[in-house]
């Protein structure tokens, strides 16, 4: 499978089969830069913001999921679990929806805008992640030492974050670096491109996790 970073919370994934699956697409007019939404089989929508549930801008498409639940689409497993966009259960900033994805072997797990502090239940539903797409910026979402706590509980093999400060993003979020400084250098690789991986990279046992921070496509 590749993974794409097309900033803010959206990503593309596209399976081997050539299946896409495009995250969280968004209204660059709302965010501050520039975005055009790929087409793509399957949208999936953490939940109904701006920044986060751009539907209209998407080219084409066949199957949006914006709720909790299981889903099957040709092959791909994908799995909405439910939480919530902030610390007192959703009364400040409503639902979100973390998005698991079965890709080539591969289980990605996006995260959406949770804000939610992490516990052993919400832990338990999560797993087991290979790669974790988690928001990093803080204010709407976990910061970074939250975002940290989720990584140690969760052990994925790969974190990449998002839902960060990019140049000119009008949000009122932090940089990425907050969270980068969380880890050993070593363990950090920054201005990556497309990422392709497959179940073979995840058969060792994990050392440490990498954290991948990719480039904006």
């Amino acid at each position: 499978m590749k993974i794409k970073y097309l900033g803010h919370s959206s990503f593309l994934l596209t399976e081997s089969t050539g299946t896409r699956v495009l995250t969280d697409p968004y209204d660059p007019e709302f965010v501050g830069y520039d975005y055009v939404p790929p087409s793509a089989e399957i949208v999936t929508v953490s939940h109904d913001h701006a920044d986060h549930g751009y539907i209209k801008g998407v080219g084409e498409y066949d199957a949006v999921y914006r709720e909790p639940g299981k889903f099957e689409y040709k092959g791909i497993h994908i799995t909405g679990e439910p939480s919530f966009h902030d610390d007192c259960e959703g009364a400040k900033r409503g639902k979100n929806v973390a998005f698991k994805f079965r890709m080539d072997g591969v289980n990605v797990c996006h995260l959406g805008d949770i804000g939610e502090p992490c516990s052993p239940e919400l832990i338990e539903r999560l797993l087991p992640v290979n790669v974790l797409l988690i928001p990093v910026g803080g204010n709407y979402t976990i910061d970074a030492e939250q975002a940290k706590e989720y990584v140690d509980r969760l052990m994925p093999d790969i974190v990449i974050p998002m839902h960060y400060k990019l140049k000119h993003c009008e949000l009122d979020i932090d940089k990425v670096e907050p969270f980068l400084r969380l880890f050993d250098d070593e363990y950090v690789e920054e201005d990556v491109g497309e990422l392709e991986l497959d179940r073979n990279d995840f058969n060792e046992s994990i050392k440490a996790t990498r954290v991948v921070v990719m480039e904006k496509e």
